[in-house]
Formats: structure tokens, sequence, C-alpha cells
């Protein structure tokens, strides 16, 4: 399940590096190399936790191999250093498919395609339920056409009872293969 990570303010945490830096070059040029040498390390290890999420865009945060939240809200934050953090785009994306042959209800032939507009709801599944969420997106979505043709007619002149076909019940097929979880 997906949870939200709310990370600290980036920008306090450049001010501290910056004021580490600060009194670690002070401490060397006054002299007190000892305490500005055991500073350093300290510095390093703020360093690398600076993250920057962009508008419509989410980081999934994992620590040690344990999933501890995603960021949504864009902004500069600072994270634990040692979170490994995968950037998900939320942007809506446009796939537009092949044209396969399929059988319709009847089973007659027909060529059919789709146009595809989607984006990542829930990046705990983008990020760890599929290897690759955008080719399991194009595959998932030739399947669910396939049987989606299968469940109407191409038109009703051999099923005059088929209240909505392929042909003619853009809108329907539309809604259906919409809701449908496949």
């Amino acid at each position: 399940m997906e949870k939200q990570y709310k990370g600290l303010s980036g920008y306090m945490f450049l001010f501290l590096e910056l004021v580490l830096l600060a009194i670690i070059v002070f401490g060397f040029f006054r002299g007190i190399i000892l305490y500005s040498a055991l500073l350093i390390p300290v510095f390093i290890f703020l360093a690398p936790g600076f993250t920057v999420v962009d508008p419509n865009q989410s980081c999934v945060m994992v620590l040690f191999g344990a999933y501890k939240g995603t960021i949504k809200m864009n902004g500069f934050y600072w994270v634990n250093p040692f979170f490994v953090r995968k950037k998900i785009s939320l942007r809506a994306r446009n796939f537009d498919s092949e044209t396969i042959k399929v059988n319709d209800k009847l089973g007659n032939p027909i060529m059919i395609g789709l146009v595809l507009v989607w984006r990542v709801q829930e990046t705990y599944r983008a990020a760890f339920g599929v290897d690759e969420y955008q080719h399991f997106v194009v595959v998932q979505s030739e399947a669910a056409l396939r049987k989606l043709a299968g469940l109407y007619p191409y038109d009703n002149i051999e099923d005059e009872s088929a209240k909505v076909t392929l042909r003619d019940g853009t809108e329907e097929v539309n809604d259906e293969l919409g809701t449908r979880d496949y």
C-alpha cells in the first residue's frame, strides 16, 4: 500500500550545510583543525540527502529494502541519505497501439486499435508490483482490447438484438474499457 512520506525542508538543511562549511573553513583558518576535521564527515553525510521533486513527479523512498513512503508534493527536500530514491512520473501519457486482428462476439475477424491515455495512480504498485510499469501498460492494453472486442459484435446486421456494437456504441465501449479491471 502506498504511504505518504514527508521529507524535511531542503532549504533548512542547505542553510545547515552552509553553516557547517563556514565553521569548517573558519576552524581551519583559526587553527582548530581537530574540530573542523570532525565536522567534515557530518558535512559529507548530510550532502546526499537532498532531493528535488518536480511537478507531476513522485519520489519513492526505500531504506535497506523496506518501502518507507512516497513524496508526491513538488519541492526541495532533505531525506535520510541512506534512502534509495526512485522517481516516477505522474504525468498523463498516451499510447497509440498497433492495429490488431481480433474476433468480435460473433467470431467475425476485425481490425481494431486503441489510443490509451493513462497515468500512474499508485506509485507503490508501479515501483514494486511489476518489473517495468510502462511495458506492463502496453501489454495489458492489448489484452484488454482483445477481451473487450470479444464482448460485442462489430455491428447489428448479424445480431439484430445487440443494443451495443463496436461500430455504433463507441461511448458505451469506451466506458466499458475505462471501468473494467483487466
